[in-house]
């Protein structure tokens, strides 16, 4: 059984969500505000966090950039706000996706299933499925590991997702709603900021010079590939 962590100060969005959760098979904790959600996380097993962005005490862009310096627990972000900006600075700080409130439940147990999956593929014994390389940059699918010129490139589940599907079709360009589609693994309705936010997380961890990548590029107009190289 999976646990996640539900993270909102509004108790009534937080027994709505627990329902919904439960119901599909999680088990569910609940914290009020993102002091209690960094203690939740430092004191359990947790494999999901849902968290809100505007809370007392801290807020949910703090505390999700204190858990991504410890953790790679996969976080999705709620909030009352539809702009681009608030969307953009969650996905910046580290979260792997964005749920705008009023939400739909489907949709949010949706994005709750395919992050899920991804965060236990990445801590799997699955079957050797390759070792893909391109110049120092080495994704192991088997240890689902990054490794840049030897040494390990720490990455979030869905960043994970992007650089082996690239780096296993090294040379090949893909567009942002191929990459949503492969890695989140849901229709693409508006999938341009979520990309460009991971792949540009992505190369700063990856490139040298991510104003001048060696690696990852965009092919203007068309999408993005990582370079073949050697």
């Amino acid at each position: 059984m999976y646990n996640i962590l539900v993270v909102d100060d509004d108790r009534d969005i937080a027994d709505a969500v627990d329902i919904y959760l439960t119901a599909e098979g999680y088990a569910v904790r609940k914290a009020y505000d993102g002091e209690e959600a960094l203690a939740a996380v430092s004191g359990g097993d947790i494999h999901l966090i849902i968290m809100d962005v505007m809370m007392p005490k801290m807020d949910g862009i703090r505390a999700t950039m204190s858990i991504r310096e410890r953790r790679n627990i996969p976080i999705i972000m709620l909030s009352a706000k539809s702009e681009d900006y608030d969307k953009v600075t969650g996905l910046n700080v580290g979260a792997d996706d964005y749920v705008t409130k009023p939400f739909n439940p489907l949709e949010l147990m949706a994005r709750v299933r395919s992050l899920i999956r991804r965060y236990t593929e990445l801590g799997s014994m699955e079957k050797k499925t390759g070792i893909y390389k391109t110049g120092g940059l080495c994704v192991d699918d088997e240890a689902k590991t990054v490794t840049l010129d030897g040494e390990p490139v720490a990455c979030t589940p869905i960043e994970f997702g992007i650089v082996r599907l690239l780096a296993q079709y090294a040379g090949r360009v893909f567009s942002m709603e191929q990459i949503y589609e492969s890695v989140w693994n849901e229709p693409a309705y508006s999938p341009e900021n979520t990309v460009a936010v991971h792949i540009r997380r992505i190369r700063e961890k990856i490139e040298i010079d991510p104003g001048n990548p060696r690696y990852l590029k965009v092919v203007w107009g068309i999408g993005y590939k990582i370079e073949k190289i050697g």
